[in-house]
């Protein structure tokens, strides 16, 4: 079979570009021809780069450069020629869509139906409903959007709290909606989470349109779980409003018996060590970005992580790196979380703005060692049987095969 993968960025810069490339290198494992599309907006070094269009930026250059490049930023015309000439030059059985908006845009979906190629497209945000991709903005969830309300992205300043990026995020999805130019498109839509299936379902109209579950390929099998339970409690990732650490931490002045270390960079990292010294939180402890082995021994010496999110996450691969190390997992009710925590199984759910609850459940498994070690135990055999080459592999192709028939 021959597949193009089509993603913003080829470079990798985050977990959506590593979804984008270990769906290659998976399929090209298998004997699969695959060929990546991607924007020329970096230096690349790939076979495929003779084919990746210049785009446009939404940070470049004043406000009239931005006006002129706008309706690049919509329909990029260019990118569209790039995907039909290597479609003409690859014939592949299958389109398989990434994140492409603002940058490739969905011009390119245009191009595969012209040339009658069917596609499919991987959601890991929520872009295709919501102008700020987050359903989030201000500190709430956010849903004002539904019903093709765009405007109240303007409204509401969603969109980096910038009424001139909101009025263009708004622009371009009143655009999208007219072309429909996703559903008309996009034979398969794929998503990792019920939650963000259901929730299209709940914009779109059920039964509108064909989805599918995919979840993001992750080999859980490579990591192997220590032995012991650890004696602190982690949050790893992104330091960020969305994120919730400060609910971690008004639950850490709640908990003061639980040692906390915060591993991450982000814009609100000064603000949050000032709200940690301000409440005297002296057992909390914020050691900076860490990656690989650095990383990996921090997870390994935690009794479990914490997943405080204030956003819908839709599949967040801080949870599966947690199980893969054996470590249960502590996370809001928001988004995918509860899907993949599964209360009193893998870990347990609270509520995301409830800063007692979380204190309760971070006292309870940090005093109860044989809870947290059957929670590790049970996360550990579950990531393990659902998250390996193998599964991915055989989920993606019967997703590829249907829609081929």
């Amino acid at each position: 079979m021959r597949i193009i993968l089509c993603h913003n960025n080829y470079k990798v810069s985050g977990g959506a570009e590593v979804f984008y490339h270990e769906v290659g290198r998976v399929l090209t494992a298998q004997g699969h021809q695959v060929a990546f599309f991607s924007a020329m907006n970096d230096f690349v070094d790939s076979p495929w780069s003779d084919y990746f269009p210049e785009v446009a930026s939404y940070n470049a250059g004043g406000m009239l450069n931005k006006v002129i490049n706008f309706p690049r930023m919509v329909y990029n015309r260019n990118a569209k020629r790039a995907m039909a000439r290597l479609i003409a030059d690859f014939k592949p059985d299958v389109v398989h869509a990434f994140a492409i908006y603002v940058q490739l845009t969905p011009a390119i979906l245009d191009a595969a139906r012209e040339a009658g190629v069917p596609v499919v497209m991987s959601c890991n945000d929520y872009k295709h409903i919501c102008p700020n991709y987050k359903l989030y903005h201000h500190g709430q969830i956010c849903e004002e959007c539904q019903g093709g309300k765009f405007y109240r992205a303007v409204v509401n300043r969603c969109c980096h709290d910038s009424i001139a990026y909101s009025v263009a995020s708004s622009v371009e999805a009143y655009a999208h909606k007219l072309m429909n130019i996703y559903r008309k498109n996009v034979h398969t839509f794929l998503f990792a989470s019920e939650f963000m299936a259901h929730k299209t379902e709940n914009f779109w109209g059920k039964e509108t349109f064909r989805w599918r579950m995919l979840r993001n390929p992750y080999d859980a099998r490579k990591h192997t779980a220590p032995n012991e339970v650890g004696d602190y409690a982690l949050y790893f990732g992104r330091i960020i409003d969305e994120k919730g650490v400060n609910v971690l931490l008004n639950a850490a002045a709640l908990a003061r018996t639980v040692p906390l270390v915060v591993v991450g960079d982000g814009p609100d990292l000064d603000t949050l060590k000032q709200q940690a010294e301000a409440q005297g939180l002296t057992q909390v402890r914020f050691v900076g970005a860490k990656w690989g082995e650095e990383l990996d021994q921090i997870l390994q010496g935690c009794r479990f992580v914490v997943v405080p999110s204030l956003w819908h996450e839709n599949f967040p691969y801080v949870i599966l790196q947690s199980f893969a190390m054996g470590k249960p997992v502590i996370g809001s009710n928001r988004g995918g979380i509860p899907e993949l925590v599964a209360h009193g199984v893998r870990g347990l759910v609270y509520e995301a703005t409830d800063a007692v609850g979380l204190a309760v459940s971070m006292r309870q498994l940090m005093e109860d060692a044989d809870q947290t070690r059957m929670m590790g135990n049970a996360a550990k055999r579950y990531v393990d049987g659902e998250f390996n080459d193998e599964r991915f592999y055989a989920d993606l192709m019967q997703i590829y095969r249907e829609v081929l028939t």
